[in-house]
């Protein structure tokens, strides 16, 4: 699959390495995948940051996009685990009215 965009792995990679090289063998699994859905970078950040502030978490949330792949992986847990609509929010961090909105325009 070709993907355009950042390269997460190396990029994940050089932080892990040069500013968390304790988490290193706690993320290597995710970091040998050929290509990281938005679920692995969100694990991966969790893994490697652990608690943020509210601020730092606000100012993420706010900048957080999603491509349609990653949308239906979403949902596609959603549907796994049998989650509603703010369970998968709360679960991801998200607003129910996206969630919603993506059901809307996807299902």
């Amino acid at each position: 699959m070709s993907h355009k965009g950042p390269d997460y792995i190396r990029i994940y990679t050089d932080l892990i390495n040069t500013k968390h090289p304790d988490k290193i063998e706690s993320c290597r699994s995710l970091l040998s995948k050929k290509y990281l859905s938005v679920l692995d970078i969100i694990k991966l950040n969790s893994k490697i940051s652990g608690k943020k502030s509210k601020d730092s978490e606000l100012f993420n949330q706010q900048h957080k996009s999603y491509n349609k792949s990653d949308i239906f992986e979403i949902l596609d847990y959603q549907k796994k685990y049998g989650l509603n609509n703010s369970q998968l929010a709360m679960h991801f961090n998200l607003s129910r009215n996206t969630v919603a909105k993506w059901k809307k325009l996807f299902i």
